[in-house]
């Protein structure tokens, strides 16, 4: 027998049966709730119950959508949300009204410039070619919001290249910044979802200076590898004199709650130069 014309499937899409379900006679029992196909149901989709669902449907819309767009490992980049653009930067002082309130204007001036070095080191590593199976590498992910992240989702489009988005859903209205790919911007409900999307890919990770969000994703990183839950990465702290002013990390040392060897777990840089020759360097030598 010859090889026969398949058909590819014998059930119609859900698509198909979507727009059914839709142009189905209106009636008292077409009409109430419970007839909705679930997955059209966002009432049922919803509910309390439904949790574990939608953790499920989180992470997997945002792992399709890369692996389509064939995006193998990920530059990643966190910061500060409200560190200007250096040409922003004397704004902020000219409106402060307090000394307070100028002392602070002031610092985040002085932190102005890593906003271009966030951009810097966004556009060296978008100049990273495919690799030989002709998936992307070192693909620049930011938060997809203001400052910093801003700042690399620009430097990726200084580049020519596209660069990914994790955006939050959070109490005040905030939006992706206008450089990240839109067929790359996601949003998400949960914090700890991003955070795992943040790392899946991630090959290399900058940390600008940052608040709250910034320690939290510095510190489960820095965690994550100290326990062997995730392989060795570049980890550069941009700023030492800020670093090391907030966080001490040789009083944790010495005081005996994490051991000598976790301080070889970061590397500091001032500059995007100084940061990528890290990086080349560090997955030169793990090649060798």
């Amino acid at each position: 027998m010859t090889d026969p014309d398949l058909p590819d499937r014998v059930f119609q899409p859900a698509k198909a049966d979507a727009a059914s379900a839709r142009a189905a006679t209106l009636s008292p029992q077409t009409g109430d709730p419970a007839y909705r196909l679930a997955f059209q149901d966002m009432d049922f989709l919803l509910r309390e119950d439904l949790r574990p669902v939608r953790f499920q449907l989180e992470l997997l819309k945002p792992e399709l959508l890369l692996n389509e767009a064939r995006i193998r490992s990920t530059f990643v980049f966190y910061g500060s949300a409200r560190i200007p653009a250096p040409d922003r930067a004397d704004l902020l002082v000219d409106a402060a009204v307090t000394d307070t309130q100028r002392t602070i204007a002031e610092r985040l001036r002085d932190k102005a410039r890593y906003y271009a070095e966030a951009r810097a080191l966004a556009a060296l590593a978008s100049g990273t070619p495919l690799d030989d199976a002709g998936w992307r590498q070192f693909v620049v992910c930011s938060g997809g919001g203001p400052s910093i992240m801003e700042a690399a989702n620009r430097g990726a489009a200084d580049a020519g290249a596209e660069s990914i988005g994790l955006n939050i859903v959070l109490g005040h209205e905030q939006a992706p910044n206008e450089y990240v790919t839109p067929a790359l911007s996601f949003q998400f409900h949960y914090f700890a979802l991003r955070k795992m999307h943040f790392l899946l890919r991630a090959r290399a990770v900058a940390v600008f200076p940052g608040g709250f969000g910034t320690f939290d994703e510095l510190f489960e990183l820095l965690t994550l590898v100290q326990t062997g839950k995730m392989a060795a990465l570049p980890i550069v702290l941009f700023g030492r004199d800020f670093w090391t002013r907030v966080i001490d990390f040789d009083a944790l040392m010495m005081e005996g709650v994490i051991s000598p060897t976790d301080l070889d777990l970061i590397h500091f840089a001032e500059t995007a130069e100084e940061a990528w020759a890290h990086v080349r360097d560090y997955w030169a030598h793990d090649a060798g």
